[in-house]
C-alpha cells in the first residue's frame, strides 16, 4: 500500500488496537524505515478522531529523545495517517514475559529514563494517562522510549478530556487511585503508573491482578502494594502511595531517586548489546531532565538520540483498544 505517494507500508499490520493499526512501512523519498498509525476506518467517530490527531500534536510537542519523532500527519482515503520515527526495541513487558524480574539496575534505569520523559511532558501540560510496560519500548542500546500519547490529557482551558459516561479510559491494572475514584489525571497519577510499572519489573508480576477490571479497581484503592525485596523498595512504595500528595512531587524528583541504582548493569542477552552504558542514557541522552534555576520545575532542552536498532518493534504501538 502507498500512502501519499511516499510511504509504502506493509500490508500485514505490526499491531492493532481500538483507534486501529500500525504498519511498518518505508519512506521513498528519504529512504528510511518508519512506522505507519493508520487510523482504523474512515467513518470512525468525532471522538476517535480528535483523540487521534491530538496524539500527533502531543508528540509533535514534545521533543524529547525518549518520544519517537512524528514525521508526517495526514490523511489517506479519508483515514488519518500519522508517520513516526520506526523505534527497533522490544516492549518492556515482551521483556519481562520472556526475562521474568528484572535485574534492579535495569529496572531503575527504565525507570528512570521513563520519568525523564514524563518531566518533559509534564512540564508541557502532558499528562500520559495511559502508561504501562506496552507502552514502553527498550532499545538494543539500553535506551527507553515512550509510546501511544492516544490517552494523554492536555491540561488547557480549551481541550476537554475525552470521556463518556460511565466509561473509564485507562487501563486498569496502572490506573491511579484518583483517576478510579474520581475520573482525574494529574501528574503525580502518572508517577503511580510508573510505579506499578517498576513493580512488575522487579517483580515479573503485575502489582494487582482480578477477574474483572472491577475487582482490579478495588485493589488500586484499597490494598497496600506489596513489598520487593531491595533498596528500591520505598522508591516504589512512595510512587504507588494511595493519595497524590503522599507521592513524590516531580517526575524529576523521581528520576534523581533512580539514577543512582543504574549502575553495574549485567548482560541482557538477546535484548541489549553487550557494553550498554547507563551514562549513555541517564546522562548525556536524557540531559533534558533539569532544575530551572530558583524552582522545583524540568526543564526541556534537546539532546542528540544516540537510539540504536533493534527488533519487533515501531515507534508507536497500536492505539489503545
Amino acid at each position: 500500500m502507498l500512502i501519499a505517494d511516499r510511504y509504502e507500508i506493509d500490508d500485514l499490520p505490526l499491531g492493532r488496537g481500538g483507534m486501529g493499526a500500525v504498519h511498518e512501512g518505508r519512506d521513498l523519498r528519504l529512504d528510511r524505515r518508519v512506522a505507519v498509525k493508520l487510523l482504523r476506518l474512515p467513518g470512525s467517530d468525532d471522538e476517535v478522531r480528535q483523540r487521534f490527531a491530538r496524539e500527533a500534536r502531543i508528540v509533535a510537542r514534545l521533543e524529547h529523545p525518549g518520544v519517537p519523532v512524528l514525521y508526517d500527519f495526514g490523511t489517506y482515503e479519508q483515514r488519518l495517517f500519522q508517520v513516526m520515527q520506526f523505534v527497533d526495541g522490544v516492549t518492556v513487558a515482551d521483556l519481562v514475559g520472556e526475562f521474568g524480574p528484572l535485574p534492579q539496575p535495569w529496572a531503575a534505569g527504565i525507570a528512570a529514563q521513563t520519568a525523564a520523559v514524563l518531566a518533559a511532558a509534564h512540564e508541557r501540560g502532558i499528562c500520559h494517562r495511559d502508561l504501562k510496560p506496552t507502552n514502553l519500548m527498550l532499545c538494543q542500546d539500553g535506551a527507553v522510549k515512550v509510546l501511544d500519547f492516544g490517552l494523554a490529557l492536555l491540561r488547557e482551558s480549551d481541550v476537554a478530556p475525552f470521556s463518556r459516561a460511565g466509561q473509564i479510559l485507562g487501563t486498569p491494572s496502572y490506573m491511579a487511585p484518583e483517576q478510579i475514584q474520581r475520573g482525574t489525571a494529574e501528574p503525580r497519577s502518572d508517577l503511580y503508573a510508573l510505579g506499578c510499572v517498576l513493580h512488575e519489573m522487579l517483580t515479573g508480576e503485575q502489582l494487582f491482578t482480578g477477574p474483572t477490571a472491577y475487582a482490579v479497581f478495588d485493589k488500586h484503592v484499597k490494598e497496600p502494594p506489596p513489598r520487593v525485596n531491595g533498596p528500591l523498595d520505598p522508591v516504589v512504595q512512595g510512587l504507588l502511595a494511595k493519595e497524590p500528595a503522599q507521592r513524590p512531587a516531580t517526575a524529576v524528583e523521581v528520576f534523581e531517586a533512580l539514577r543512582g541504582f543504574a549502575r553495574d548493569l549485567p548482560p541482557l542477552p538477546g535484548f541489549v548489546r553487550d557494553g550498554a552504558s547507563p551514562e549513555g542514557w541517564t546522562g548525556a541522552m536524557y540531559a533534558s531532565v533539569q532544575l530551572k534555576p530558583g524552582s522545583g520545575s524540568p526543564r526541556d532542552r534537546r539532546s542528540p538520540t544516540g537510539a540504536a536498532p533493534r527488533r519487533n518493534g515501531t515507534g508507536a504501538t497500536p492505539p489503545h483498544a
